[in-house]
This record gives C-alpha cells, sequence and structure tokens, in this order.
C-alpha cells in the first residue's frame, strides 16, 4: 500500500511540540502516511513568508488534508487569521466532529455515536470575519 501524503502545518507556541506528539502516535498506530511540513503563522512570517503561503494552500489542495498545529495570528490591521482564511480559500464549509464513547472510559452514558456538524462560513462567524452593515 502506497503511503498517503499528509501536509504538516507544525504551528507556534506549543504547536511544534502537539504536532510532534501527533505524528508520532500516527506512526507508532501503523498509519502508511508520508508528511509534508509546510509553514502558517508566524512561523511563516519568520521565514519572509504570508501569514498563510501560497505554497501551503497549494499543498493542502494537493494533498487534500492537513494536520495542522495552533497558529499564531499577529495582532494589528491587514492580518487575517491562519484558521479563517483556510476556511476562506478551500472553502471549509463545515466541521465534521465525531463523538463515541472510549472503551474503559466510564462515563454517563453507554453507546454513545454522534457526528456534531457545525457550520463554519455563516452565524457567527459572518458577524465576527466579515463586516456586518443594513445594506
Amino acid at each position: 500500500m502506497n503511503p498517503f501524503e499528509v501536509v504538516l502545518i507544525p504551528g507556534d507556541g506549543i504547536g511544534p511540540e502537539v504536532t510532534d506528539a501527533a505524528s508520532r502516535i500516527l506512526e507508532a498506530a501503523g498509519a502508511p502516511l508520508v508528511f509534508q511540513v509546510h509553514h502558517a503563522g508566524l512561523s511563516a512570517l519568520e521565514q519572509g513568508q504570508e501569514v498563510l503561503p501560497e505554497s501551503t494552500v497549494d499543498a493542502i489542495r494537493h494533498c487534500g488534508v492537513a494536520l495542522k498545529g495552533p497558529c499564531t495570528t499577529p495582532v494589528g490591521d491587514g492580518f487575517t487569521s491562519v484558521n479563517v482564511q483556510l476556511r476562506q480559500r478551500l472553502n471549509l464549509f463545515a466541521a465534521v466532529r465525531p463523538v463515541r464513547n472510549l472503551m474503559g472510559v466510564s462515563t454517563r452514558f453507554d453507546d454513545v455515536d454522534l457526528v456534531i456538524v457545525r457550520e463554519n462560513t455563516e452565524g457567527l462567524y459572518s458577524g465576527v470575519e466579515n463586516q456586518v452593515t443594513p445594506d
């Protein structure tokens, strides 16, 4: 089986530590993955790139999947957060969150198996990420 290519965006702050641990867990689980490291956030700016470089977006489009750590958005005018840019530039209109019980962990409810879909482009996000006017 050929390995799957995954874009790895280490991010900033605790991001590199978190994504390193996540990638080691996936490797230990035997997931056939090859990571392509790309940057976003403050780490991209420190390398003379944009907050979300086009090369990072292109790589995600090519691979179809990314593992991203937390990214810092610089304070000030002209910067849009990496998460907002990813949603807009890749048309990521929904966040899908599966919810299941973990084996060996007792909970109030047995056999929980839910999928929560949160719409990412309307509602609260439209007021936070865009200027709302009466027109």
